[in-house]
């Protein structure tokens, strides 16, 4: 079926893409120095485990705007494609599917997100309703990406004995198990990466919104690994 080729083949590029993008902004920010500004400079940070500095504070100046911006742009047409493509395949499994709009809604909207959240990254605008603006288009990619993922591993899940010559079933039981981490992590941590303030009860949240950010961008973007694996080549 082509549609599976073109999903695996896609499914890499949506992984490596955001990621070298990611990483690279965080090397030239933490590494690369003479590359910025010094005022932008970050020491010593490996903010998947200190939490130290954000996402967006190392995507949001030249030039590392330069890298993230348009990566994230190819990444949000990618997973446009993806959602399609993958509706498809539900379609051609089982036809008219309760999730299969679902999917396609969900996932076009976490991509869209994503563009306008990408569009305004660095945009330098000293207003609470912006800020909150952007808050929320954060954390509506954030839902409906997850949402999506999670419609998707339930309806192959559902009808996993029509894909039994077509996947590697360990890789849908490790999607289900990494969409489930996701969720609950998201119920637990949306709360309180929400609060306007780096402050909860005299604790100083800062550093954990900022490791949460870096780590749950890891597992999200896993999700397209795995599906790169769980399709067979032929």
């Amino acid at each position: 079926m082509e549609q599976i080729r073109k999903v695996k083949s896609i499914s890499i590029w949506i992984f490596i893409v955001p990621f070298l993008a990611v990483n690279a902004c965080l090397l030239i920010t933490t590494q690369f120095h003479f590359l910025i500004d010094g005022q932008y400079r970050i020491f010593g940070s490996f903010p998947y485990i200190d939490g130290n500095i954000s996402i967006s504070r190392t995507a949001r100046y030249f030039p590392t705007y330069l890298i993230f911006k348009p990566a994230m742009f190819l990444t949000s047409y990618l997973l446009i494609k993806y959602w399609i493509y993958n509706k498809e395949i539900i379609n051609f499994f089982e036809e008219k599917h309760k999730y299969r709009n679902k999917v396609l809604f969900f996932g076009i909207a976490s991509a869209i997100a994503l563009t306008i959240h990408s569009i305004f990254l660095g945009v330098k605008f000293d207003n609470d309703l912006y800020k909150l603006f952007r808050r929320v288009i954060m954390l509506t990619f954030i839902i409906f990406e997850i949402t999506a993922q999670a419609y998707l591993v339930a309806a192959f899940y559902s009808f996993k004995h029509k894909l039994t010559p077509h996947i590697n079933k360990i890789y849908l039981n490790l999607k289900i198990i990494l969409v489930s981490t996701l969720v609950v992590v998201a119920i637990i941590s949306i709360p309180i990466i929400s609060l306007p303030g780096d402050n909860f009860f005299g604790f100083n949240l800062k550093f954990l919104k900022h490791a949460l950010e870096w780590d749950y961008f890891l597992g999200v973007i896993l999700f397209y690994l795995l599906t790169f694996f769980l399709w067979k080549k032929n």
